[in-house]
């Protein structure tokens, strides 16, 4: 970390809002993982149905993202930051008062406006901010706030399911989600805008010229826009397909209790923080693309043999740890790559656009999943559905260019 130590305070506050941002998103989204059986088992909803509301969320994210995208390139990244986290709060403790599924239904889905726009403009204020020769790094160890908040989500998950009966201990995991609000007041007082998106509103203004969102579409960026895009979702379609299920996965078809389903789970979510931070470095050493071509292999083999080779249960506790590091390890040069392959003036709407059309098209994949599973079982259907994506993403990154160490215009 001694690149972190290198960082100016403006670098070193925006790290921190950025990685308590994403932590705390982890925190409210990835509950919803922890308590699908137990709401499977209260309301007599179908596998079929509980994935559909994790893709609702991941669909309207989509939108959230794009959204906030264009937002953040006319009215700014940290003002519109702070708009969507809390947004995302409000949504996430209303789930908790949820009396069926068609108000969770709804919920969710508004829900994800806010999750889809914390990540589009979070991570060009990073990359805007954080110098060239760190900004991968930091990026990437932004990204490993996700691991941060899911395993937090874990251990109250554990807890709140010890001792709370199972229809309250659901919804105090989403009570919870009031904290974003408060990181708020930190980036109102602590982030300021990026220069380098200063300079360029001036230029807009001086010149009347402001761009539209379909600049990205120009055929001078339709090329980066449309394989980013195929990019994003092979990497997100892979990472829902095996996150979304895997608790449901653990406790019904490897017949793991709550207890036992949370340290397995710290395991994988151990390996999620090392391959961010692994994946972070890597960024800036390798390049953005060798990061990529390294996870997906990785992930690729780690899902295949954790979901579809008989294993004991020690085997696969043990297999946790490579495969929680595979599949986030890959994410960590995504925000810098994207933030790097778009022009000023757009940055945020395109880096909004291909992330989350990737996050809306790898929405899909929970539900697919959850039906699929209902002939097919859980492990096949997880298994298959995550080792396409990545392979998906191999092919992908041969059409890029390598970006380390632009300076951004």
């Amino acid at each position: 970390m001694q690149w972190y130590r290198e960082l100016n305070q403006t670098e070193r506050r925006t790290f921190i809002g950025a990685f308590g941002g994403w932590a705390i998103d982890a925190l409210d989204f990835m509950v919803f993982t922890f308590v699908i059986s137990t709401l499977i088992q209260l309301w007599g909803i179908e596998k079929g149905q509980a994935g559909m509301l994790g893709t609702v969320t991941l669909l309207f994210s989509a939108v959230g993202g794009w959204l906030a995208g264009v937002l953040a390139d006319r009215y700014g990244r940290v003002r519109v930051l702070q708009i969507t986290i809390l947004w995302f709060s409000v949504c996430t403790v209303a789930i908790g008062f949820a009396q069926n599924f068609e108000q969770l239904f709804v919920l969710r889905a508004l829900q994800g406006l806010g999750f889809g726009g914390e990540w589009a403009v979070g991570s060009v204020l990073m990359g805007e901010i954080v110098r060239a020769q760190h900004r991968g790094k930091a990026v990437g160890t932004v990204q490993s706030g996700w691991a941060v908040g899911w395993g937090v989500a874990a251990i109250l998950y554990t807890v709140a399911f010890s001792v709370l009966p199972p229809e309250w201990a659901w919804r105090s995991l989403f009570w919870i989600g009031v904290l974003p609000a408060f990181l708020v007041l930190y980036i109102r007082k602590h982030v300021p805008e990026p220069e380098v998106f200063q300079r360029s509103q001036a230029k807009v203004q001086a010149s009347g010229d402001r761009p539209s969102f379909w600049t990205i579409f120009s055929p001078a960026l339709l090329k980066t826009t449309i394989v980013t895009s195929v990019l994003c979702t092979g990497v997100q379609g892979g990472y829902y397909a095996i996150t979304t299920w895997l608790p449901t996965f653990l406790k019904t078809e490897r017949n793991l209790s709550v207890l036992n389903t949370g340290g397995y789970l710290m395991v994988i979510i151990l390996g999620s923080f090392c391959g961010y931070i692994v994946g972070a470095y890597l960024a800036d050493k390798l390049g953005r693309r060798a990061n990529l071509l390294i996870f997906s292999v990785l992930s690729a083999i780690s899902v295949y043999v954790y979901t579809l080779v008989p294993l004991t249960d020690t085997q696969m506790l043990f297999l946790g740890f490579p495969l929680g590091f595979a599949a986030s390890g890959i994410f960590s040069s995504i925000g810098a790559y994207l933030t790097e392959l778009f022009p000023s003036n757009v940055r945020a709407s395109g880096q909004g656009f291909a992330y989350n059309f990737g996050r809306g098209i790898g929405a899909l994949f929970p539900s697919l999943v959850g039906f699929l599973s209902q002939s097919h079982g859980l492990a096949w259907a997880i298994g298959a559905f995550a080792t396409g994506a990545y392979a998906i993403v191999i092919l992908t990154v041969f059409l890029l260019p390598e970006t380390k160490g632009r300076v951004l215009d």
